[in-house]
């Protein structure tokens, strides 16, 4: 489990691919730091993938074929950057909401609009996914935690400071870049839930 908030972008190295599946190496001193070892869970990109290979300069991860269609990583190409976050502790601070790295689906940016001090982003997604981002409520897009500011019918948008544009991915986006987009987990729960007593 995870929270969205983003501990180091990563720059992938090679990218290994097969058809539909690939084996990334991602530099980064993360792994390092926080003494990660093979088989131990990271987000990249908010996308839940194992750890399978501790190199001196980072790791490496095996992509499925299901992660490659539903997500962006498909797209990623090497010298690429991306976002990382390593799995929850028990003792860590819970900042953030909760972020399982299961990604529902992708949604490419629409508009681009400075207000200020921030930065507002809206993302075109599938009508399937609407029902569960709901305004000031929470979503995660490749992997960092965020609040809705706007819905519209199949837009949504957030707003971004500074720090969230220097210190993730997001700071690199442009109107049609795909993004990944985890819909939060309680909102599936509720909404799933209702409709599977009136089934």
């Amino acid at each position: 489990m995870f929270t969205g908030i983003i501990k180091k972008v990563g720059r992938v190295k090679t990218i290994d691919r097969t058809k539909d599946a690939s084996k990334l190496s991602i530099i980064t001193d993360l792994t390092k730091e926080i003494n990660s070892k093979v088989g131990d869970s990271i987000a990249v990109n908010g996308i839940c993938l194992t750890i399978t290979k501790i190199m001196p300069t980072g790791f490496e991860v095996d992509v499925m074929p299901e992660t490659t269609r539903r997500t962006n990583l498909g797209l990623v190409q090497a010298e690429g950057e991306v976002n990382l976050e390593p799995a929850i502790l028990p003792t860590d601070r819970m900042d953030g909401h909760f972020v399982l790295g299961h990604v529902d689906t992708t949604a490419r940016v629409s508009k681009v609009v400075n207000d200020q001090n921030s930065v507002v982003l809206t993302f075109e997604t599938k009508p399937k996914w609407r029902r569960y981002i709901v305004e000031k409520g929470s979503v995660a897009i490749d992997g960092v935690s965020l609040t809705v500011s706007g819905v519209e019918k199949n837009h949504f948008s957030v707003s971004l400071i500074p720090f969230t544009m220097q210190e993730t991915v997001l700071g690199n986006l442009d109107i049609g870049s795909v993004v990944n987009i985890e819909t939060d987990i309680l909102g599936k729960y509720v909404l799933d839930g209702e409709r599977a007593e009136n089934d």
